[in-house]
């Protein structure tokens, strides 16, 4: 198959495919954390309208879209503005439209729950198919996420590991904090890659 990984710039979901023989690649607009050959620097959505005939696996930034975010759209944090907030909470809203909406047979859009702002402004918006836990794919910690399913079946766990810890969740502040709390797990990639080959 021929798979688009956006909005990844660690090549972890990349190279899970690469390493069942697909032609797999990652596109952000950073270039890629291992310096991978099949890493494109630039907008996703560019890229939609390619011969991506098989899977698509789109890793959108959450930061306005998630729940968890939902009260900086009322009080914003120091040094940002209502309108920034609402302004980028549009901006996710659209390209999280983009891949669910792409011209590409099977997609998968990974994301955290959303609040109704969000969902509102998603065009075709749909449920997520089904959440899964890190700790259903060999790493002993949680954190739920959705997937966004088209023409793909649900993710079986792989490997039910002992350990909830809340590492992502629990994370200090810091300039990485963005890039570690987003960083895709291992085990995950490897269950998309071989269940949805």
């Amino acid at each position: 198959m021929k798979v688009l990984v956006a909005c990844e710039t660690s090549g972890i979901v990349r190279n899970a495919f690469v390493a069942k023989g697909h032609d797999a690649w990652s596109c952000d607009i950073l270039p890629s954390e291992d310096g991978s050959n099949r890493h494109i620097i630039g907008d996703a959505r560019d890229l939609l309208s390619g011969d991506w005939d098989l899977l698509m696996v789109a890793h959108p930034p959450c930061t306005r879209l998630c729940n968890s975010g939902v009260r900086w759209l009322s009080t914003p944090p120091p040094g940002r503005t209502l309108e920034d907030m609402w302004r980028e909470l549009d901006g996710g809203a659209a390209l999280f439209s983009a891949f669910w909406n792409a011209p590409i047979d099977r997609i998968a859009v990974e994301n955290p729950v959303m609040h109704k702002y969000a969902k509102a402004r998603i065009a075709n918006y749909a449920e997520p198919a089904q959440s899964v836990q890190p700790w259903q794919f060999g790493h002993g910690e949680t954190k739920r996420t959705c997937l966004w399913l088209k023409n793909l079946p649900p993710l079986a766990p792989t490997d039910i590991v002992e350990g909830r810890e809340p590492r992502v969740h629990r994370m200090p502040p810091g300039p990485n904090r963005w890039k570690e709390r987003s960083r895709f797990f291992t085990g995950i990639a490897a269950a998309m890659a071989d269940q949805w080959s």
